[in-house]
């Protein structure tokens, strides 16, 4: 169960998408409010206090970002998440432009959503404490905001490549054991001999590695180790 009270208002004119949100919600312990469309939601977010608005981008009378514009008028501050099976950058740009607080893109695993949603709400709590941010190079991933960038190029990445890219950047420098990582990404504490640690290195490998920055190195029969570039000399 969450630790949180907070309100969402799920706005999606897919009754089956608003279900299957608002029950996973629910379950992680926030409050829910739905609505079929921006008409909709934006009255119940002038009646309701609402922490946190969930909205799809493709809908009919006022899509997404028409409610973002709409509400960013009246309010500054509130979090918005955008969905949508658009996965063009200029529509992910475009999102976070006109005041969105994060994008996720559709088909979604409800274990990112809600990851992302924890993070929205922990940085928008009124506490002071900075984001905790991890960096390797040009490697920068910010814990909280649930974001890796390479320079000013933003990273896609799953829940659980982010959780174990945060593991290997929580370490730099020193060798983690197959071991150590199965145990701290996967919860496998038992003798196994499943593929899944090397597979998910290689999808790390693919979206991070350039011609001139490979951190994440093999210690064969041992582990894996993400080494930070040293300077020039």
């Amino acid at each position: 169960m969450g630790e949180t009270t907070a309100t969402i208002l799920i706005v999606d004119d897919e009754a089956g998408v608003r279900d299957l949100l608002g029950d996973a919600l629910r379950i992680a312990g926030y409050e829910t409010l739905v609505a079929g469309d921006g008409d909709e939601a934006l009255t119940l977010w002038r009646t309701n206090t609402v922490e946190l608005c969930i909205v799809d981008v493709n809908m009919p009378t006022m899509n997404g970002f028409e409610f973002v514009e709409t509400v960013r008028r009246e309010d500054a501050a509130l979090p918005i998440l955008l969905l949508s099976a658009r996965d063009a950058a200029v529509d992910v740009a475009h999102g976070l432009r006109i005041g969105a607080d994060d994008y996720v893109r559709k088909p979604f695993s409800l274990e990112e959503l809600l990851l992302r949603v924890a993070a929205i709400l922990r940085r928008t709590s009124g506490t002071t404490e900075d984001d905790r941010v991890l960096r390797c190079g040009p490697l920068t991933m910010n814990v909280d905001r649930h974001e890796v960038t390479i320079g000013e190029e933003l990273v896609d990445m799953s829940a659980t490549e982010f959780r174990l890219l945060e593991v290997l950047l929580s370490k730099k420098n020193h060798l983690l054991t197959r071991e150590q990582l199965l145990r701290d990404v996967w919860d496998i504490t038992f003798d196994s001999e499943t593929s899944v640690l090397d597979t998910y290195i290689s999808y790390l490998r693919k979206k991070i590695h350039r011609d001139d920055f490979a951190p994440i190195t093999t210690v064969r029969g041992v582990g894996f180790k993400l080494v930070d570039p040293r300077p020039s000399a």
